[in-house]
């Protein structure tokens, strides 16, 4: 397992956001990779985290989820993957004490590299669905609370996450109506 830093849209390096590669092994069966470890993951992030929870979505091309984040007293962390399709997946500081506050990152998450990202408490996370039938596996920290959960409009000019939606074809993304009607970031409940 390979873990690297990720660094934010204005290259600063964001506090405990990681992409986790994790060590695959092919041959002419197929693949085969170990997609959760307690104790490695637990060092490399370096706290121990317990997830509560694993949650499933599967999206059409075009469908943006987030940003999503819950608030005390039960905030989420989430290891983020995407076993089918494509995504691309973002991850936005909102701790106000943060020097990277309101700064994003992203990475696109598919079914070929494999690749984990872990957005700790403190930070939004959405992602666009890249192609058809796009499927996203996640681990969370905390149980979901429809009391404690928060959103950030996707298209928030203070933050200024580029999505790509003209490399398909998409000139608006199709939201929920939670999504649609979230606050923006000056507007948000958000960590300090």
């Amino acid at each position: 397992m390979e873990i690297n830093k990720l660094y934010s849209n204005k290259g600063n390096l964001l506090q405990h956001v990681y992409i986790i590669k994790p060590k695959v092994f092919e041959d002419c069966r197929g693949f085969f990779y170990e997609s959760w470890n307690q104790i490695l993951f637990s060092k490399a992030v370096g706290e121990n985290v317990k997830f509560m929870q694993d949650n499933h979505s599967s999206s059409k091309a075009g469908v943006l989820r987030g940003l999503h984040y819950q608030i005390d007293p039960k905030p989420q962390g989430k290891l983020v993957r995407c076993i089918s399709g494509s995504v691309f997946d973002v991850a936005v500081d909102i701790r106000k004490s943060s020097s990277t506050f309101g700064e994003w990152t992203s990475i696109v998450l598919d079914n070929k590299n494999k690749f984990m990202i872990w957005i700790p408490v403190g930070f939004a996370h959405g992602f666009l669905s890249l192609e058809e039938n796009s499927e996203v596996i996640y681990k969370v920290s905390e149980l979901w609370s429809k009391e404690q959960d928060r959103s950030i409009k996707w298209n928030d000019k203070r933050i200024n996450i580029r999505w790509p939606l003209k490399d398909i074809n998409c000139s608006e993304p199709i939201l929920s109506e939670k999504d649609s009607k979230a606050p923006f970031l000056k507007n948000a409940d958000v960590f300090n």
